[in-house]
């Protein structure tokens, strides 16, 4: 239960810091937020909660990354749907604390807003395909897992795992937040999508089926090409 109560933590802190942060850009752009501001949110919200609770759960805070790593031989099939569930609840809960904060806005509307919520087509923030979305999301998820996958690997520098994560996470934002708005996360994209409503419900599916896709072909290209055979 402890571990899947820092899982339910982590990903509390992930969406309320990251998804807080892509909302204020959008709500006040005269704070200069920008989506620079929003990819080191992410990344800083990972590598903080790495480094509380990750020697608990594994810090997973992502479905992602949790198929990716049972993929990759370093997390048990049984514990999977526990860690999903628990992830899908604190990205939910942590959804509501922030429409309760925007709502205090007069002219806030989650649905209009689109509420930091991930999409393609004419909802992505470039206007990119379903496509370029679909490449995006399912690449940079599988990339995402071989960094998580050698940061924590036992020939890996000791203790520097959550500063390696949390950059990734960065650079990764900064590449696909104009395509998707970034997702390669499926509890993040179902939280805000929740409150949103509408076409963010609608796309959802890509936003669970690529990232999960992408961070099992990490596991495996980690585990079958670059991990020790001893």
């Amino acid at each position: 239960m402890r571990k899947y109560m820092a899982e339910v933590l982590g990903t509390f802190v992930l969406v309320l810091g990251g998804c807080g942060s892509a909302v204020l850009a959008a709500a006040f752009p005269e704070l200069g937020i920008g989506f620079a501001g929003v990819a080191l949110a992410f990344g800083l919200t990972v590598l903080v909660m790495a480094f509380a609770v990750g020697h608990i759960s594994g810090g997973h805070f992502n479905p992602a990354v949790t198929f990716g790593l049972w993929a990759g031989g370093r997390f048990p099939g049984s514990r999977v749907a526990g860690y999903i569930v628990a992830q899908v609840i604190g990205g939910i809960v942590a959804a509501g604390v922030l429409y309760l904060i925007a709502s205090g806005q007069a002219s806030f509307d989650a649905v209009a807003s689109g509420f930091a919520s991930n999409g393609y087509g004419e909802h992505s923030p470039g206007g990119f395909s379903l496509l370029s979305g679909m490449i995006t999301e399912g690449v940079l998820t599988a990339i995402f897992l071989i960094v998580i996958m050698g940061a924590t690997d036992k020939r890996a520098p000791a203790g520097f795992a959550p500063i390696a994560i949390g950059l990734a996470l960065t650079l990764i934002h900064l590449i696909s937040i104009p395509v998707t708005n970034t997702s390669v996360n499926p509890a993040r994209s179902t939280a805000v999508a929740i409150f949103q409503g509408g076409w963010a419900l609608d796309q959802l599916w890509m936003f669970w089926l690529l990232p999960i896709v992408g961070g099992i072909a990490g596991g495996l290209i980690y585990r079958g090409l670059l991990a020790s055979k001893a």
